[in-house]
């Protein structure tokens, strides 16, 4: 009994350590040096690109984010804009149809019925005449060489998807957009030296990616993680996924602890919908394995993990005074996310103690989302976050 919890206590640590701190090391030694296709892009390669974007009562972003589009360093002509409104009951379709009525190169697809974002790129995807598409949100807004920056790589003939670098505005102390900030960005250091090293990136950020149309494979209505899904057939049937972190977009970043909490929980049932799917990928003992189990499996089983420790130091603490103290630190961190709240509500923000309620609420929404997805997941559609935290 006590050889066994042991075994279960340095395994899960490991797995925490590991997918958090040392695979991220890994890439970074291993990627120095290293760029993106240097002797392939050519910033004077410009092919025609259609953007896409799926909207559902976008009122508050939608005109600055078309504007950021129409004011790109792009030739207009080359640009297709196809806006899918999700049977928006604001004013989301009146400023479209204004701004459409004026630039030629702006489509409103307006759909009376609910479908979800996941039909509506699909839907698009279909309609688009260019051979390159841009998936964004509609809160995501453009800096004006983003489709400069994206477009440029697929000269090389063996990328079919690039990721955007999300950078993040509206930051505030009082809330959680600084941890929240961070723990991106160490997202998109990982992400873009996986592709720099294999072109194995683990999954955009869906706010906004380009990839080649006949590499996109339509995802299932029920999936709640499309961005995911597209990533992982790419690198399924071969091909390449990378970042370039010279295509800059903007987002105002969540800032309310519930509302990133509800989002989080839709992207981790997402996420397990596609482990269930992609799981195979995990047994070919490659970059793409390697980079899936390390980063994301990993992270999803994150929850598991930790309860793993905290029950198996439990067992051991009466054998092993480090296991009592391992036992306590555990504890502790669990008791400091209250506190937080608490000092939250008196004015006092300390960054440390909103990092660790930042990282155990996402880890508790990995749990949640992971009891969703074994329950079952029958409709893709669901509520934006709210805008301008």
């Amino acid at each position: 009994m006590t050889t066994a919890a042991q075994y279960i206590f340095w395994l899960a640590l490991f797995g925490v350590v590991f997918s958090y701190a040392l695979y991220p090391i890994i890439l970074r030694v291993l990627a120095m040096g290293k760029k993106n296709n240097t002797d392939v892009y050519d910033e004077s390669y410009l092919p025609s690109v259609s953007v896409l974007i799926a909207a559902h009562n976008e009122e508050a972003v939608i005109s600055e984010k078309l504007q950021s589009i129409l004011d790109s360093n792009y030739p207009a002509d080359k640009i297709e804009i196809l806006i899918g409104s999700d049977n928006s009951n604001d004013k989301t379709d009146e400023i479209v149809s204004n701004l459409s009525a004026k630039h030629s190169n702006i489509k409103l697809n307006s759909f009376k019925e609910r479908n979800g974002k996941v039909r509506i790129i699909n839907k698009l995807a279909v309609a688009a005449t260019s051979h390159i598409l841009i998936i964004t949100d509609a809160n995501v807004i453009f800096d004006k060489n983003t489709i400069l920056n994206l477009a440029k790589h697929f000269k090389n003939t063996n990328i079919a998807l690039v990721d955007s670098n999300m950078l993040h505005k509206g930051l505030k102390k009082e809330g959680i957009s600084y941890e929240e900030s961070f723990y991106i960005r160490g997202e998109v250091s990982s992400k873009y030296n996986e592709g720099v090293l294999w072109g194995a990136m683990m999954g955009p950020f869906g706010g906004c990616y380009a990839i080649r149309k006949d590499y996109f494979t339509p995802v299932p209505e029920h999936f709640l993680v499309d961005d995911f899904y597209i990533n992982m057939k790419v690198l399924e049937k071969g091909y390449k996924a990378i970042n370039e972190v010279k295509a800059v977009v903007y987002e105002d970043v969540s800032n309310d602890l519930m509302e990133e909490f509800r989002r989080k929980i839709r992207i981790a049932t997402g996420s397990f919908q596609n482990l269930f799917t992609f799981f195979p990928l995990l047994f070919r003992f490659n970059a793409v394995s390697f980079c899936f189990f390390s980063h994301k499996v990993l992270r999803w089983l994150g929850p598991v993990l930790f309860i793993l420790i905290y029950l198996s130091s439990f067992l051991l603490m009466k054998f092993n005074l480090f296991y009592q103290y391992a036992f306590c630190a555990e504890s502790t961190f669990i008791l400091l996310v209250p506190l937080d709240y608490i000092l939250q509500k008196i004015g006092l923000h300390l960054r440390l103690l909103r990092l660790i309620r930042h990282f155990f609420f996402m880890n508790l929404a990995i749990f949640v989302g992971m009891v969703k997805a074994i329950s079952g997941v029958n409709s893709s559609i669901w509520e934006p976050t709210r805008r301008h935290q």
